[in-house]
């Protein structure tokens, strides 16, 4: 597959310029900087988050998460999610959208409370997926999640580590099916705002929505320790999700599950292997 370069980095002020120009009469002042895998995001507390493309290929996803982020936002989720403010607008080679704010925090790693974890995770899987919905989300069980993984990641792994992959993999395929929910693809750390009580805000960044086995999730909040976790679910959800995280992590099963194209494999290949000798 031929790829496009990204262009180059933006500067700060023109990322600024951007936001101001979605936002028109809002003041840039007290805006923040950050970026996330697909996005530089200009952050306008009590406001807005801009979210500005880095690559050609999010940008041409740009138009579809959004509409599907509004489909995620009217499900009547207990809890906020960001909606939509703005139309998808080109800048050059960029693209970028504002939506909503979220109030509320992330909390630290390996903290959490396993009930307000479990009423997360149910949220999620329970969340009625409309036919337009359905059409806008990839559902990897599909299209051979596992052989793609098999065929183009599992070869290139050093060798210490090719056959005991492998098996892992074939155990987290040979999973039985449960039906497709809604999954939200990156729970956890600072996707997920709290209140200082330890109270559920609301769920940001549904860019890796897809439609899956709802484990995926819970092995994702795996952020707060897997003993909440394993408190939190039902033993076969904690089951699945363990089995789903052993092959590579399930952050990196997801660079599959949500649709994306297997672009740099060697970069894929070493971020998996250093997860593989941290956890081993």
């Amino acid at each position: 597959m031929t790829v496009k370069p990204a262009p180059a980095a933006p500067s700060a002020g023109e990322l600024l310029e951007i936001a101001g120009a979605l936002l028109p009469g809002h003041s840039l002042g007290s805006a923040r900087l950050t970026e996330g895998n697909l996005h530089h995001v200009v952050l306008l507390p009590g406001t807005a988050a801009v979210r500005v493309t880095k690559t050609p290929l999010s940008a041409q996803e740009m138009p579809r998460r959004m509409e599907a982020l509004r489909e995620i936002a009217d499900a009547g989720l207990p809890f906020a999610v960001p909606e939509p403010l703005t139309p998808v607008t080109r800048f050059g080679e960029r693209t970028a959208a504002a939506v909503s704010w979220i109030d509320g925090e992330p909390q630290a790693e390996g903290q959490g409370d396993p009930e307000q974890i479990g009423r997360l995770l149910r949220a999620v899987r329970e969340a009625t997926v409309t036919p337009r919905l359905r059409r806008l989300l990839n559902a990897p069980r599909e299209k051979g999640w596992a052989d793609a993984l098999a065929e183009h990641v599992v070869p290139h792994l050093p060798g210490r580590w090719r056959d005991e992959c492998r098996r892992r993999l074939e155990a987290a395929r040979d999973l039985e099916a449960v039906p497709d929910v809604l999954v939200h693809g990156d729970l956890g750390a600072s996707n997920v705002h709290w209140s200082p009580d330890g109270r559920l805000i609301g769920v940001l960044d549904w860019d890796q929505a897809h439609l899956f086995d709802p484990a995926i999730d819970a092995a994702l909040m795996a952020w707060h320790g897997w003993d909440n976790v394993r408190r939190a679910v039902d033993p076969e959800t904690y089951r699945r999700a363990r089995v789903y995280d052993a092959p590579f992590g399930v952050g990196h099963l997801i660079g599959i599950l949500d649709g994306r194209p297997l672009i740099n494999v060697d970069a894929f290949v070493r971020s998996i292997v250093a997860w593989l000798d941290r956890n081993a």
